[in-house]
């Protein structure tokens, strides 16, 4: 997911990558053309030909190597989510904040032209004040299985994983971050969830759904809506929007659909990490 984005910017060389088993990391640099192929994380952060580095582990080691990272002077690219709680987020933020390194969540969606336009519709008014904002975001994995998704203590399950991006995407949304009224999950195993569903409010006094599941007999239930008092809009594919790039509005001005390009939400996001790295623009997708 990042490979073939860099090989299309100028700014960026994937020079190396590391894997706890070499040969595996050799076998992927083969692959890919890449440089160097390293056995350990800490021999990655310590490269000193390496501006950045791209956090792609389990969920709950994305704290851990994204302070590594830092303490050894990398700008940070980490995918989505940031950290396993809160506290640790609070931490990754504080020390985001004293470095002078970007450090950035990987909640590619945000990137995308499309996301951005639902943005400036909702900023505009066109659908008046808002009433309801629904996310979901289902993905066809075994209902059972060994993959480090449904471990607990690697923080797995549905709202962990792409859960995240509903999340992310309720609070973008909607303004602000609401409050749960209630949640209902189904268990993949003892400690996981391989679906969630919750109810939620935010201040302004509209409301909001959220959905995530692991595995769904319906992928057309990844949509995102968003309702106000004079008008709604409504897209399939919320967290991968190049896949189904088209929004529809319908206000009081009509029906339309509008269409974006089809380029991947990742060649958008390593774009926005590059301009922060070497020409200090703001990103989306901070720590706070």
């Amino acid at each position: 997911i990042l490979v073939k984005p860099a090989r299309e910017n100028a700014d960026v060389v994937v020079a190396a990558v590391a894997d706890r088993d070499e040969s595996h990391a050799r076998a992927f640099a083969a692959k890919h053309g890449i440089a160097r192929a390293h056995d350990s994380y800490d021999a990655l952060i310590a490269d000193p030909d390496l501006d950045a580095v791209y956090i792609v582990l389990p969920n709950s080691l994305h704290g851990r190597w994204t302070r590594a990272a830092l303490a050894a002077g990398k700008h940070v690219l980490c995918e989505k989510p940031f950290t396993a709680n809160a506290a640790e987020a609070r931490e990754i933020a504080e020390l985001a904040a004293k470095s002078d390194r970007v450090v950035m969540e990987a909640l590619q969606y945000r990137y995308h032209p499309l996301t951005s336009r639902v943005e400036q519709i909702i900023a505009s008014g066109e659908l008046g004040r808002l009433q309801r904002v629904e996310v979901a975001v289902c993905v066809m994995l075994p209902k059972r299985s060994n993959s480090n998704i449904y471990d607990y203590s690697l923080a797995g399950g549905a709202l962990m994983t792409d859960g995240s991006y509903t999340v992310d995407m309720l609070r973008t949304f909607g303004g602000s971050t609401p409050e749960v009224v209630s949640a209902r999950a189904k268990l993949g195993g003892p400690e996981v969830d391989r679906a969630m569903t919750a109810e939620l409010r935010f201040a302004g006094g509209h409301t909001g759904r959220l959905h995530c599941a692991l595995w769904s007999s319906n992928l057309f239930w990844a949509s995102a809506k968003v309702v106000g008092d004079r008008g709604r809009l409504r897209y399939l594919s919320p967290a991968a929007p190049h896949l189904l790039p088209r929004l529809t509005i319908r206000s009081a001005d009509g029906k339309r659909v509008e269409r974006f390009p089809r380029r991947t939400s990742y060649a958008y996001q390593l774009e926005a990490f590059a301009a922060a790295v070497l020409r200090g623009e703001p990103v989306k997708t901070t720590p706070e």
